[in-house]
């Protein structure tokens, strides 16, 4: 899945559009995506100029619009059908290693509990072998306004 097809799924858009690829897809199990993190982006401007790292908390957002994909591509809906899923919570976050400009971030999410309007998925994101963040998402879809 390229670009132009998650933005069919995903209200995000640049600079906060924080998934580049969508390597495999299963509906109601999981998703493998692609971040790349480029020292062009504009976080890394203050956060920190002189050693740059990518903040643990846009990794948690680019595993939770990892999971607003798959909740989409699971209940077979796009947004010009009017829902939304937000990010409600998250449980356990930890990280485990930095990530840095040139670092490539995959992505995995895999759904523990899939209801009608919300979703509990184990969010995992590596760079190479090396895990640098982990947590578990709660997802809740809504109708748009």
């Amino acid at each position: 899945m390229e670009t132009t097809d998650i933005w069919k799924l995903l209200p995000h858009r640049y600079p906060f559009l924080l998934v580049d690829r969508v390597l495999e897809i299963k509906n109601d199990e999981h998703i493998t995506c692609l971040k790349n993190v480029t020292i062009n982006e504009p976080m890394f401007t203050g956060h920190f100029p002189d050693a740059p790292v990518f903040p643990g908390v846009m990794i948690v957002e680019a595993l939770a619009q990892a999971a607003g994909i798959l909740a989409f591509h699971s209940r077979g809906r796009t947004l010009d059908d009017g829902y939304i899923y937000y990010l409600a919570g998250t449980d356990r976050t930890k990280f485990k290693s930095s990530v840095v400009p040139g670092d490539q971030i995959r992505l995995e999410v895999r759904i523990q509990n899939l209801r009608k309007h919300w979703m509990k998925a184990e969010g995992r994101a590596f760079v190479g072998d090396r895990l640098a963040c982990s947590t578990l998402l709660t997802c809740a879809e809504q109708k748009m306004v």
